[in-house]
């Protein structure tokens, strides 16, 4: 039985951190493979220039490709970062930004993630990531 993104964004709101849930982040999508979030873009997370600031962008990559894996397990099995790497490659303006995450490889321990940031309307990409997860035994 596959998570639907109404299930993921409830996880999301009952079990993570309140600085995570202050992104505004929205689970639009979610599967065995992946997972998808949007998050608007507010003064809140921009530094001058209306930017979004990169721990705001690094924090929903993690986010997203912690829902990625929930997908793969279809279940929010606990999952623990090891490493998170976030390549910055524009400035994020505009109205939201949406991360699509994927699942590389999934083996019993370790699974392995990316990410792809856009900054919506323009769809053009402002950062990407990688990360490996350790998954602890049920």
């Amino acid at each position: 039985m596959s998570l639907s993104p109404q299930q993921a964004q409830d996880i999301f709101s009952e079990n993570f951190a309140s600085w995570i849930q202050a992104l505004g982040l929205t689970i639009t999508d979610i599967s065995n493979s992946g997972a998808t979030l949007v998050m608007p873009i507010t003064p809140e997370l921009a530094r001058v220039g209306g930017i979004v600031c990169g721990q705001a962008l690094a924090s929903m990559a993690d986010t997203a490709m912690v829902f990625a894996a929930f997908g793969h397990l279809q279940a929010a099995h606990p999952v623990a970062t090891t490493n998170l790497d976030t390549q910055f490659l524009r400035p994020a303006t505009g109205e939201v930004v949406r991360c699509d995450a994927e699942i590389v490889r999934a083996g019993k321990a370790l699974m392995f993630a990316r990410a792809t940031m856009v900054a919506m309307p323009s769809e053009k990409i402002v950062a990407t990531a990688t990360a490996t997860f350790y998954i602890p035994p049920k």
